[in-house]
């Protein structure tokens, strides 16, 4: 639960400081990059943690991960640059990618099918401090103290997680295939991160640094079909494979990995811009902004607590992800209401709707995957819903923020023109605590960009939930006990599994 904890934690303290980090390091139009490479470096750091708990042993691969994310912290705090900082938000990134998965992956092997749904409640009445707390710490710590400390406050949370995991957790090698009959499938972790991150700078660059038919984005988009098509290849083969192939045989398992990956680019890119809406065009501070986007964080968690319960129940399968989706569609379209002249009251209040639908979409899918994967599998399966998650947050910032950037810089020229632009966007001056200094002309030019930029990020989020509503009425219910848990067929070209000698 800790861990969990402080996974989610990390995420909502660090967006409701973006917006005066970038400012104190310069260059709002890396502002994207600050959340895809913590994202990009989880991702593909998410698969490899499943495996190694699936293969040795899930507390120590657990606790590794919990050590690498504070040494990420620590140096993300002392960043002098925004080059810094993003090669520190990989690294911390790294460490994250074992977080989530580490801890759902014990809970699904060590928990019984009925009781997952109750234990995910539990899970639910943590996430507060997290979901709650996490943008009002961020905002405190940013106007009271400084920015660095939203990185150092994981330290002591951090510690007394791998505390109480050491003292408290007994689970030993659920699958004793460690040491040298385990391998870690290392070319299917490098081709399906190079497959990532081409796309990722695919959705970055082009139509924005680069045209649609450049020689770099062609050259990226032929390197991310070839990086994956060789991924698939790899892991049709290997002895112990990233992501198991056998485990999207079952049709609501790949469904759920659909899911996850929509509504991961959906809440990802939402919660990020709108903290910088409430800064910039309704003068919050980062307190205070943290405080106006607790009704979607309140929506969510109390989503996740009724969805794990109604799920246990059975029966409701399909009919929760066609809801969910349905309340993040209308939650995206109620948030096309924001404007430069919206009352603080209602702006807050409108994040509550899509809160609701993220929240029944993220409970439903994870509970799915888990009730549809063998225990041997437990840790590539939440390690798969997690990676599928991040990889939609990765690419739906990249993407999103990048349509968020293009109207932004647009309605800025025509306002003020393309040198003022260029010198608000490109030179580090465009920081909230800044706009009182400014004329009125520009704030309300500032106000008005950064209006239209979080209204494309809400449109495009808009046709990713139809999509999603699309993706789940495919969905069946399908019970726990039809998942088969016997041996995977041997990969091609390996030697069927000798069984050890009784005593």
């Amino acid at each position: 639960m800790l861990g969990i904890v402080l996974a989610t934690l990390d995420g909502q303290i660090v967006s409701t400081a973006l917006p005066t980090i970038v400012g104190d390091l310069g260059g709002l139009n890396h502002f994207s990059w600050v959340v895809t490479a913590y994202l990009l470096a989880m991702s593909a750091a998410t698969p490899i943690w499943g495996k190694l708990g699936d293969l040795y042993n899930r507390k120590g691969a657990f606790m590794a991960s919990v050590g690498l994310f504070l040494l990420g912290s620590v140096l993300c705090g002392t960043a002098q640059d925004m080059a810094q900082l993003i090669a520190f938000r990989a690294l911390q990134g790294l460490g994250a990618g074992g977080l989530m998965v580490g801890a759902l992956s014990i809970i699904g092997a060590l928990a019984a099918a009925e009781e997952r749904g109750r234990i995910q409640s539990l899970i639910g009445v943590m996430l507060p401090v997290a979901f709650v707390g996490g943008p009002l710490l961020g905002g405190f710590l940013t106007d009271y103290l400084h920015w660095r400390w939203t990185f150092y406050v994981n330290i002591p949370v951090g510690l007394v997680a791998l505390l109480a995991v050491a003292g408290g957790v007994r689970a030993g090698r659920e699958r004793g295939t460690g040491g040298a009959g385990g391998r870690i499938d290392y070319l299917g972790t490098i081709l399906l991160t190079t497959g990532i991150l081409a796309i990722t700078l695919v959705g970055t660059w082009a139509g924005n640094s680069y045209a649609w038919l450049s020689p770099q984005v062609l050259g990226l988009g032929a390197l991310a079909v070839l990086a994956l098509a060789w991924f698939l290849r790899v892991e049709r083969r290997a002895a112990e494979p990233i992501t198991p192939l056998v485990l999207f045989r079952n049709r609501e398992f790949g469904l759920a990995q659909v899911i996850s990956f929509l509504v991961g680019a959906t809440m990802v890119s939402v919660l990020n811009y709108l903290p910088q809406y409430m800064q910039f065009v309704q003068g919050a501070s980062p307190m205070t902004s943290g405080m106006l986007i607790l009704p979607m964080m309140i929506g969510m968690l109390s989503a996740q607590l009724l969805t794990g319960r109604l799920i246990d129940r059975g029966g409701l399968d399909r009919v929760v992800p066609i809801a969910g989706s349905a309340v993040t569609l209308i939650g995206a379209l109620v948030l096309l209401l924001l404007g430069t002249g919206t009352p603080v009251a209602l702006a807050s209040g409108l994040t509550l709707v899509m809160g609701l639908g993220v929240g029944v979409l993220m409970q439903s899918t994870m509970l799915t995957t888990m009730n549809n994967a063998p225990k041997r599998h437990m840790g590539a399966a939440t390690g798969t819903v997690t990676l599928a998650r991040t990889i939609g947050g990765s690419l739906g910032v990249a993407v999103l923020g990048a349509v968020q950037a293009d109207r932004m810089s647009a309605v800025l020229a025509d306002r003020l023109g393309a040198d003022a632009e260029r010198g608000l966007t490109s030179g580090g001056q465009l920081t909230p605590a800044m706009l009182k200094d400014m004329t009125a002309s520009v704030r309300d030019a500032v106000e008005a960009a950064v209006t239209s930029g979080l209204h494309g990020v809400v449109v495009s989020a808009s046709v990713l939930a139809v999509l999603t509503f699309v993706v789940a009425l495919f969905v069946r219910a399908a019970p726990p006990a039809a998942v088969d848990d016997t041996p995977d067929p041997a990969p091609a070209g390996t030697a069927p599994a000798r069984t050890p000698p009784a005593g």
